[in-house]
């Protein structure tokens, strides 16, 4: 296979871990509001996350280096274009990060409420902001002949862009609430599963309109298959939530992220940033990719560093794999107490 069409696939895969793994970080920071009734409830919500928020979110580095690496013309058009939106997603990862910290650090209710309410926002500006961005990289931007963008902020918050960030705000807000009610025990259980029936309903519409939008605007073949599974794993995965198949219905949700990354990827591909305005400046996987060599390196690089990456995730989700509940953080306050 040509190695700049592999390494699109290798980006797209690392995008996909990604929105999967952050996503439900996102989820869960932004069912705060919603499930968290008192302090005990919202600090079992940020424990579910606690052991691996942090190890999930440094994918977007790997996907950012591997994007600047692979594709350099890509990554300095996509990250001059979008600067703001980047900027914005950025300090919003940080103020999430700072928030799960320090909110501890202080016993005050008004402390903690704002750290809670940074959280939130650090949660839910990132889930929107990306799928803008992404949408809007499928969409097409003004490029000129030295694929620059032309265009102004404005133009990314178009109809279709739009949309789309609705639709990964409400992916991810569902998939951290199937999550919670994975990691949890007790009310907060049951209340997550109610939640995340509600909010299925809603992302059901919401996606499956962004979906056929892709597909009979800018769609091929294989992207209308992609999602058409996205779909299906969305509904069964909303099926299985009513069942109480939590575990499933996780999998499934994983599966429906997995799949709608994929249906932007494909209706993208051969390109890699379409230009709205002239297609004779749109940058393509052959004009916007590295040397064979540099290519060539980072596959034997990715060959061998990979499989370590996902071996040493997949062990720490083994090691925090039980559920935490009430009693929990209310015996370690006793603990502490005592201490």
């Amino acid at each position: 296979m040509d190695l700049t069409i592999l390494w699109f696939w290798i980006i797209a895969a690392m995008f996909i871990g990604y929105f999967v793994l952050d996503g439900f970080d996102f989820g869960v920071g932004m069912s705060l509001p919603f499930l968290g009734k008192d302090d005990t409830d919202r600090r079992v919500l940020i424990n579910t996350i606690g052991p691996v928020w942090d190890l999930n979110e440094t994918w977007v580095i790997v996907a950012g280096a591997s994007l600047f690496a692979a594709f350099p013309e890509w990554y300095a058009t996509m990250f001059s274009g979008f600067y703001l939106a980047l900027l914005l997603i950025l300090v919003a990862l940080i103020l999430r990060g700072v928030s799960f910290e320090y909110r501890h650090q202080r016993p005050e209710s008004t402390w903690k409420k704002w750290f809670d309410g940074m959280i939130i926002v650090g949660s839910a500006v990132p889930a929107l902001l990306w799928g803008v961005a992404f949408a809007n990289v499928v969409r097409g931007v003004k490029l000129d002949a030295n694929h620059d963008y032309i265009g102004t902020f404005f133009d990314l918050l178009n109809p279709y862009a739009l949309l789309g960030g609705v639709t990964t705000l409400l992916l991810f807000f569902v998939h951290g609430v199937v999550f919670v009610s994975l990691k949890t025990e007790g009310d907060i259980r049951v209340r997550a599963r109610k939640l995340a029936t509600k909010a299925g309903i809603v992302t059901i519409v919401v996606a499956a309109s962004f979906l056929v939008w892709t597909t009979f605007a800018y769609g091929t073949v294989a992207s209308a298959i992609f999602a058409a599974l996205a779909a299906v794993a969305l509904i069964a995965s909303f099926l299985a939530n009513l069942r109480g198949a939590e575990r499933l219905a996780f999998g499934l949700m994983a599966a429906t992220i997995g799949l709608a990354v994929l249906t932007l990827f494909a209706s993208l591909f051969p390109d890699v940033m379409p230009a709205s305005n002239n297609a004779a400046n749109s940058l393509t996987i052959a004009n916007a990719s590295s040397s064979t060599y540099t290519l060539g390196v980072m596959s034997w690089t990715a060959l061998i560093g990979m499989p370590v990456i996902l071996l040493y995730q997949g062990w720490t989700y083994w090691v925090f794999r039980k559920r935490i509940g009430r009693a929990h953080i209310e015996s370690a306050r006793t603990e502490v107490a005592v201490h």
